[in-house]
């Protein structure tokens, strides 16, 4: 089952994860990469919905948790599926994203094909 029409944002400003996760998904999905959680809002704002998201956790400009609340405070994208990705497997980090509102949280280094079945859960959820 191909996802093509799905659009897949990656927030993320380690170029090497944002190379891997294109070249993963890039077969499946239409891949935007920002650089950080601003540029991304920026291009949320142009009008862009993407179907899922997958951010850092630890980023310049603005981190994780904050991103977390621009888009959950957003009447556009309230919806959109989040999942947040961190260098740190800590349990306080995870609560915190959680009860802002991100839908899963994966521990770097990840492998991409669980990080491939929560997007596809995520997204078979949303639409249900």
């Amino acid at each position: 089952m191909s996802n093509m029409n799905k659009v897949l944002l990656i927030v993320d400003d380690e170029p090497s994860i944002c190379l891997i996760l294109e070249h993963y998904f890039g077969l499946d999905y239409k891949v935007v990469v920002k650089a950080n959680g601003l540029q991304a809002m920026e291009w949320l704002e142009q009008g862009n919905t993407p179907d899922a998201i997958v951010a850092d956790y630890d980023m310049p400009v603005m981190d994780g948790p904050d991103f977390i609340k621009q888009i959950r405070a957003s009447s556009r994208h309230r919806d959109v599926g989040l999942i947040i990705l961190s260098g740190k497997d800590s349990t306080s980090n995870k609560i915190t994203c959680l009860k802002l509102g991100a839908d899963d949280y994966l521990v770097k280094p990840f492998n991409p094909e669980e990080l491939s079945l929560r997007i596809q859960n995520l997204l078979h959820r949303i639409r249900v």
